[in-house]
């Protein structure tokens, strides 16, 4: 993919631009992304059988360098931040798509990895849902961690890639339900270009940090994400719904604990995101009017 990207358009012969003279088209010129649209070795198949499991662990066994890790949630679909879909890719292996609703012990990929340095984008966010594959990194690297220790403006993936790497990646499928079976190819193609460079940016930043004199930093805060232990559960967390600060009287507050509990019990059994039980607004509109009834609750608008 290296082959893609823009060239360095510096002046001839290395002449600079006079201040007095450059236009504003030469001054604010922004380089131009080139985008990622393929994965270079293809859309590998998604793996869900343990004899595929077997070939690709011993594949990344046997690669060489750090190894990229993302996964996909089903945020907004179904309820907690289970892993729908696990993304590696390594030098000499290539890259691997692994379904750990098929396959929900990843051990074995695990142990193959034992000493290898896995490199996420917001390692945080993906660590919780791989430990219950048993998906257990010996170290990391966190992209995303870099970027910010760096001052970088923006720290999203596509916006780190399109700045150090002048490569455009798509984002349109990163909330979709990945609990879809079978996935679309388009979602594969954009899970598999996830950590396409991943491993490439991951040498960018570790240079930059190097030469800020941030790398030491950088390792320990990797290092404390790694460690951290599972996010300690909410006090009253009904009181996280969305506008509560208009409830002020304690029959009304009442109501929303009652229904926020009912509405996560239910959610929770259904495995569907709390959110497409009832929408807090709807909680709310039902705590204000506080109907008597079952027909006098559905008439509201909210319902």
């Amino acid at each position: 993919m290296l082959s893609d990207r823009p060239a360095d358009d510096g002046a001839a012969d290395g002449a600079a631009l006079d201040p007095a003279t450059a236009t504003s088209t030469e001054t604010d010129a922004v380089p131009a992304v080139v985008p990622l649209t393929e994965p270079a070795d293809g859309i590998p198949p998604v793996v869900d059988t343990l004899e595929e499991l077997a070939r690709v662990a011993a594949a990344f066994e046997a690669g060489t360098g750090p190894v990229a890790v993302d996964a996909e949630r089903a945020s907004g679909y179904r309820y907690g931040q289970h892993t729908y879909l696990v993304q590696l890719r390594r030098e000499g292996a290539g890259t691997a798509l692994i379904d750990p609703i098929a396959l929900p012990d990843l051990t074995m990929l695990s142990d193959a990895l034992v000493g290898v340095e896995w490199v996420f984008h917001a390692a945080s966010q993906d660590l919780p849902g791989l430990l219950e594959q048993n998906l257990r990194p010996s170290r990391i690297f966190d992209t995303e961690l870099g970027a910010r220790l760096l001052g970088l403006d923006r720290v999203g993936l596509a916006a780190v890639v399109a700045e150090l790497l002048g490569l455009g990646l798509a984002k349109e499928h990163s909330a979709v339900d990945w609990s879809t079976r079978p996935l679309p190819e388009q979602w594969l193609r954009y899970a598999a270009l996830d950590v396409e460079v991943l491993v490439e940016l991951r040498e960018i930043i570790a240079e930059r940090l190097a030469v800020a004199g941030k790398a030491e930093w950088a390792a320990q805060e990797f290092e404390a994400v790694r460690l951290a232990p599972p996010a300690t559960p909410r006090v009253e967390p009904w009181r996280r719904v969305s506008g509560l600060h208009a409830i002020h009287d304690a029959h009304r507050l009442a109501v929303v604990r009652e229904l926020w509990t009912t509405r996560e019990e239910n959610a929770r059994q259904r495995d569907i995101s709390p959110g497409r039980v009832l929408p807090d607004h709807a909680i709310l509109a039902a705590a204000q009017a506080l109907p008597r009834s079952v027909p006098q609750l559905v008439a509201l608008p909210a319902f």
